[in-house]
């Protein structure tokens, strides 16, 4: 494991004895990180030139990124530590501001256009402005305030994609009402009112039309709408009750997205914002709508920036890459570029409670995942969270979240959405070589050619106690035709049961994939009939055991530099017969576990009973398949427990 950059204070195990973070270790953090961009800024220091991948907008909007998001890290900075604020700091972002909106300097933004990433990165300006006030924008020569003013003009009026960033439009007119220059309340209210038709309860946001459930979710759609009520001086107004009544439902779920390392459920797009994800509990702390107390949400946010730098994040020249702990591109979107991990400058919300806030100086308390195994039902986006004590490992199965817009538009498949499972302790195999076989956490249908079906539009069925079901169309290369494949997630102690119900045509072959491991060496593996399982240098086990439907075909995909967690990865699969056509059921144990796991005896020891066939079946299934509609089928444990789909 990397030393971590930078060093760091002592830590505190009387006060933190989970983390050994205090707040000055997050303030050691927030220096280093605005230290290390300090050598790639232009002469003006308008822009952030960072070295790596440029993104689709192009080097000039990268800079400008690099300006905008880690002049919020310095915004929080600033702000936090009030008179004690570092003046340098204060001029080198001041000195910045009259660069980057002066046309002679030859370091200009770009303007403000329709949908043009110059969006994003002036909302992370307008707040940055709002909390540096009396230090920043208050000293300003009057014309470089009209200058700033006048960049941030180009937003009245203006079209934005449909999704959060309405909300970059919400604060930065805001700002421009705050310090009392033109704007459109109609733009404001319209982006506020667009986010009423995504919430879909519980605290829970899609991100714009669609089945959208992410962290952003956390870091964008809980957050900018409580930052707008503290803009506009609205923190008691009838909108920002609502914000705080949906940011503590949500945050009653959101702590089970955490494992016992600290590390955060991988998930979702963006993913290079790493430790943004604690964003909505320092929300919550900050506006008083949280179900935690102090020694939570502390242990929560410093656990998972610990995670981080223990880890190699910032690397050694005191950077955020584009990846998850090293660089890894297959992880990253095109729109990003080498600034775009610096919204990760998010996180250092906190710094805005006083040093002698609760919240920074209670004891902290265990994540519920340190405390006891946990089975987490949250039926809005279709996702059922499981966390085990022993391990910490938390993984998501997602019965709900795909990121394509609603029918009939055509549906595309991500490997950060599709897979039926993802943890805090994997990824997905994202690169493209490896996506184009999709093994992982996915049940496909397998051509002749062996190219294997997609899973796109998730249509869910239900999210229960430890059960979650959804169905899809799986659609093979060339055959318009969808063939309908029903799953429910059924849980029992550190195991996952998928019962599949599957659609098929004559001739294909029916696989099932684990999830992926991950490392700097190749995994162990074993196989046996109807098992597979590969195991890390540390001790983590993934492992797939046919229990019902599946012939004794097994066997372990291998693969080079396709995983955001190390260079190599493997995955457990199993396969069918050649599949008659018609219907099938397919049950799979699927174990992701520190535990030491034992194949051949779990494969004896859980039962599956399959109830005959409904009057009217088709025929189909293959050997020791069930088939047909009004099947139960019935898991049975070891230790007595049954489960039922």
């Amino acid at each position: 494991m990397p030393a971590p950059y930078p060093p760091l204070p002592p830590p505190d195990r009387v006060r933190s004895p989970r983390t050994g973070w205090t707040r000055a270790h997050w303030e050691a953090l927030a220096d280093a990180l605005l230290a290390g961009v300090a050598p790639f800024a232009t002469p003006g220091l308008a822009q952030y030139r960072l070295p790596g991948r440029t993104s689709w907008s192009g080097v000039v909007s990268d800079g400008l990124e690099g300006y905008a998001r880690t002049f919020l890290l310095a915004a929080f900075r600033i702000a936090g530590a009030g008179p004690q604020a570092d003046p340098e700091l204060v001029e080198r972002y001041a000195a910045g501001l009259a660069s980057g909106t002066d046309p002679a300097s030859g370091e200009a933004w770009p303007r403000l256009t329709d949908c043009s990433q110059q969006m994003v990165e002036a909302a992370s300006i307008a707040i940055g402005l709002h909390e540096t006030r009396p230090w920043i924008w208050d000293r300003l020569d009057p014309r470089i305030q009209e200058r700033v003013v006048d960049w941030f003009s180009g937003f009245v009026g203006r079209r934005t994609w449909d999704n959060n960033w309405r909300l970059f439009q919400v604060v930065s007119e805001q700002f421009l009402a705050s310090v009392g220059a033109p704007y459109e309340q109609a733009d404001i209210d319209g982006g506020l009112d667009r986010i009423e038709d995504w919430y879909v309860g519980d605290g829970w946001y899609t991100d714009g039309d669609g089945r959208n459930f992410d962290h952003y979710i956390g870091w964008a759609l809980h957050l900018y709408p409580l930052l707008w009520a503290r803009i506009a001086g609205e923190e008691d107004g009838d909108r920002a009750k609502t914000y705080k009544e949906r940011l503590t439902a949500f945050l009653r779920g959101h702590v089970h997205l955490f494992g016992g390392d600290g590390a955060p459920v991988h998930q979702g797009r963006s993913l290079c914002y790493r430790y943004a994800a604690t964003v909505p509990v320092w929300m919550g702390a900050l506006t008083g709508a949280t179900p935690h107390p102090p020694g939570l949400t502390r242990r929560l946010a410093s656990g998972a920036v610990r995670h981080f730098t223990e880890r190699g994040v910032p690397d050694e020249r005191g950077l955020l890459t584009l990846g998850w702990y090293d660089t890894f591109l297959p992880s990253t979107q095109p729109y990003s570029g080498p600034a775009s991990p610096y919204w990760a400058s998010k996180a250092f919300l906190g710094l805005l409670l006083p040093a002698d806030h609760e919240v920074w100086t209670a004891r902290e308390q265990p994540l519920p995942v340190e405390e006891a195994d946990r089975y987490t039902a949250l039926p809005a986006p279709g996702w059922l969270l499981h966390g085990t004590r022993h391990d910490g490992v938390v993984r998501l199965y997602n019965h709900g979240s795909d990121h394509n817009p609603p029918e009939p538009a055509d549906a595309v498949d991500d490997p950060h959405y599709a897979k039926f499972a993802y943890s805090t302790h994997t990824a997905p195999q994202s690169a493209p070589h490896a996506w184009a076989r999709t093994v992982d956490n996915h049940i496909a249908l397998v051509s002749a050619d062996g190219t294997p079906s997609r899973r796109t539009r998730i249509h869910p069925l239900g999210v229960g106690d430890r059960r979650a079901s959804s169905w899809h169309a799986a659609r093979l290369a060339g055959d318009d035709t969808g063939h309908r494949i029903e799953t429910t997630s059924l849980l029992h102690g550190p195991w996952e049961v998928r019962v599949h119900r599957v659609e098929a045509p004559a001739g294909v072959t029916v696989r099932e994939g684990g999830h992926p491991l991950a490392d700097v060496r190749q995994p162990a593996a074993e196989t046996g009939p109807g098992w597979a399982l590969v195991r890390s240098t540390e001790g983590l086990t993934s492992a797939v055991v046919g229990l019902y439907g599946w012939q004794e075909t097994a066997g372990v995909e291998r693969d080079v530099e396709a995983n955001a967690f190390g260079p190599h990865s493997a995955v457990p699969w199993l396969r069918s017969a050649v599949h008659p056509g018609g219907r099938s059921v397919h049950v799979t144990l699927v174990v992701l576990s520190g535990d030491a796991v034992h194949p051949r005896q779990l494969r004896e020891a859980v039962a599956v009973e399959v109830d005959g066939p409904a009057p009217g079946e088709e025929p189909g299934g293959g050997a020791g398949s069930g088939t047909g509609d009004g099947h139960v089928v019935t898991v049975r444990f070891p230790d007595g427990t049954e489960l039922r789909a």
